[in-house]
């Protein structure tokens, strides 16, 4: 059994998170109690027993038939509620809301989570809608504007990676570490992130870490379809981001604030 600081992991929580995990990382599609059972190595009469506790209490939804099992509507409350509760979301929407009316594509603020970034907020570009919502989502940091402008501001032997081959998701992906490190030289010497393609064919993002803590794990990004790219509206881009990033530095300062002090 795992511990942590000396305390003993709790198996039975452990095992309701990685179910919860497992569930939310399936998005729609849904589960059978013998996929559930075979997947985090549990008896299906300690699964099913487990699964109609979280249905109970609306952490887990299943069909009509009781076959089938997804994530329920207590964790979209209870991820809610992170955002709400998060003052440094609430002090940065106000300018995702000002770079977004100055340049009128698709802004984004994540949060680096090991190797993964998780968007936090997003609004959308008047021009370009996505069919769904970024917010709560998550992204290798390798792939995109967001992770890569985080991974720069670390050490390039301490990157939350495993291994020397890194997963495509487009044929622009990096797809070797030493292939991401030296990107990231060029992301330090430039100040922000660029990503042509890498993550989504088609758009180019723009990074920026925020940098109120050390290492940043929080940064913004400005996602452009290729088409309306030019040299100059590179440039604007850029210009307004980093203004952007300068005013959400200067309104949540490392290390002050009410209320307590989370670790990132």
């Amino acid at each position: 059994m795992a511990e942590t600081g000396g305390v003993r992991e709790v198996k039975s929580a452990g095992r309701t998170v990685e179910l919860l995990e497992l569930l939310a990382a399936r998005g729609d599609q849904p589960a059978r109690l013998r996929e559930l059972a075979e997947e985090l190595g549990v008896p299906r009469s300690s699964m099913y027993a487990l699964l109609k506790t979280l249905i109970d209490r609306g952490w887990v939804r299943t069909d009509v038939t009781g076959s089938l099992y997804g994530i329920g509507i207590r964790a979209l409350l209870t991820g809610t509620s992170y955002l709400d509760s998060d003052p440094r979301v609430r002090a940065a929407r106000p300018y995702l809301d000002e770079a977004s009316d100055a340049l009128g594509e698709t802004i984004h603020l994540a949060r680096l989570d090991g190797g993964d970034v998780v968007y936090l907020a997003t609004r959308e570009s008047h021009e370009y809608l996505r069919p769904f919502s970024r917010v709560g989502r998550r992204l290798p940091a390798h792939v995109g504007a967001l992770g890569k402008a985080l991974l720069a501001e670390r050490i390039d032997g301490e990157l939350p990676l495993t291994g020397e081959e890194l997963a495509p998701m487009t044929p622009n992906t990096h797809r070797t570490r030493a292939a991401l490190v030296a990107d990231l030289a060029r992301v330090r010497e430039r100040g922000h992130a660029v990503d042509r393609e890498e993550g989504v064919l088609g758009i180019v993002g723009f990074g920026f870490a925020l940098r109120y803590d050390v290492p940043a794990v929080d940064a913004i990004s400005c996602s452009v379809p290729t088409a309306r790219l030019t040299e100059g509206r590179e440039a604007r881009i850029v210009e307004v981001m980093r203004e952007i990033r300068a005013k959400i530095e200067a309104v949540v300062p490392r290390g002050t604030g009410t209320g307590p002090q989370w670790r990132p």
